[in-house]
């Protein structure tokens, strides 16, 4: 736990969760962002149904931040060939510098899932997958078999899951080894009451103990959304105490959290809790440790 004392506000932050969006490009497809679509979970979501969230943009709202580096994660939701948000993005990559990685999507419980692997790591910035499966796809033999796969490609799962699921996470974690995890937004704790943040404290104890799984800090603002810093820190402490200092990313799940606070605020909190760590930890928990698990 803490022990240095001090803010290292200058520690550059390595992003391991935004997204970028264009509602004009017909080969892509963004279910959650089209004009009557209402998120399960957040409701009116209608503040970011921007026409179009571009690198460039992202990079305007960095640049005060010290983001040497970012991760894109799949945010393209019902398009018919997922290599179209690959491509797309490796553009941006290559004329911009960011994103400096890519979490692609692969329907991993698709006979093709194979071959559209192949074609995603033809893509130089691809270091991982994100596939949201039908049902407990946790537990689906088919989807799990596709998982298996991105041991042999070299790529993280990034795995949208819950606490309540975390007997699953483990089981498919022990499963299968090879396979780095990442469980993104500290498994998305929806509720903010004593009784719910011990259940959730508990679980991620049982994630942690698969030491395949990365816990990666986000989202948080999406279930707390007039956060502060004091109302972040249990949450994220807890997932620093659980995964300890090399088992941690964090992320800024932007432009979604965009509609809680802004970029810096986010960051300088962010960097606010971690300040009594070791130097050293610091680097560790928000640059070194993305760095490592998707290769960039």
């Amino acid at each position: 736990m803490p022990r240095s004392g001090r803010i290292m506000a200058t520690v550059p932050f390595v992003d391991t969760h935004f997204h970028l969006h264009d509602m004009k490009r017909p080969e892509l497809r963004y279910l959650w962002l089209e004009r009557d679509w209402v998120h399960p979970l957040l409701g009116d979501i209608d503040p970011i149904k921007s026409q179009h969230y571009w690198i460039q943009d992202f990079i305007a709202e960095i640049r005060f931040s010290n983001v040497p580096k970012a991760i894109h994660v799949q945010a393209a939701l019902g398009t018919q060939d997922p290599v179209n948000e690959t491509m797309w993005l490796q553009a941006f990559a290559d004329k911009y510098g960011y994103p400096q990685a890519i979490v692609a999507e692969c329907h991993l419980n698709q006979p093709d899932a194979q071959s559209v692997l192949e074609r995603q790591v033809q893509y130089a910035n691809v270091r991982g997958i994100r596939d949201f499966g039908p049902g407990d796809y946790l537990m689906d033999p088919a989807w799990r078999a596709g998982l298996k796969l991105l041991g042999k490609f070299n790529l993280v799962s990034c795995i949208d899951t819950r606490p309540e699921r975390a007997a699953m996470l483990v089981d498919l974690a022990k499963a299968h080894p090879d396979v780095p995890i990442c469980v993104d937004h500290c498994a998305l704790p929806e509720k903010r009451d004593a009784d719910y943040f011990q259940m959730w404290r508990k679980a991620i104890g049982e994630m942690a103990k698969a030491p395949n799984i990365t816990m990666k800090i986000s989202g948080l603002g999406m279930c707390d959304n007039r956060w502060t810093i004091d109302s972040l820190r249990p949450w994220i402490l807890s997932c620093i105490e659980i995964f300890g200092t090399s088992r941690v990313v964090f992320g800024s799940n932007w432009p979604v959290d965009r509609m809680y606070s802004s970029y810096p605020d986010i960051v300088s909190a962010y960097r606010t809790i971690v300040g009594d760590f070791t130097a050293a930890e610091q680097l560790a928990m928000l640059s070194c440790n993305a760095e490592r698990l998707f290769r960039i």
